[in-house]
């Protein structure tokens, strides 16, 4: 199977979306890590929404950045496969966010501003899904 030359823009778009992801990683990282005393020394909004925040929304934190960083190194390797594991990161990111929007006080403590963050997120993470498509359109992935 002869694969369509890419462009510049492709490469760009790819790398780019991969630093991103991995910065997702090192968050869920982060957090995966803090201790109590770091919790305690949050800000008074932050303490409280880390301290209602069940760990099982850990799970689609951790599928929403492992499957952004994973999804990402598939485009890079010109993978067709990419565009599924970014739907499934997308979509545990959605899942994650509209969690914690359920079950902690995140939306009473920081009110319209507060969604701002969990927004771009969601284009960033649906734009990425959207050029895996396109790329896949193309022929760029096989």
């Amino acid at each position: 199977m002869n694969l369509a030359r890419v462009p510049t823009m492709f490469w760009v778009v790819a790398i780019a979306g991969l630093l991103w992801n991995l910065f997702g990683l090192m968050m869920f990282w982060q957090n995966l890590m803090m201790t109590p005393e770091a919790i305690a020394a949050l800000p008074d909004a932050q303490r409280q929404i880390s301290q209602a925040n069940p760990r099982w929304t850990l799970v689609p934190f951790a599928i929403a950045t492992g499957g952004g960083v994973v999804g990402m190194l598939l485009v890079l390797l010109r993978r067709r496969a990419a565009v599924l594991v970014l739907l499934l990161s997308l979509i545990a990111l959605v899942a994650q966010f509209s969690a914690i929007y359920l079950v902690t006080p995140v939306w009473a403590l920081t009110g319209v501003s507060g969604a701002i963050f969990p927004l771009v997120l969601w284009i960033i993470a649906a734009a990425l899904w959207l050029y895996a498509r396109h790329a896949a359109r193309r022929g760029w992935l096989r």
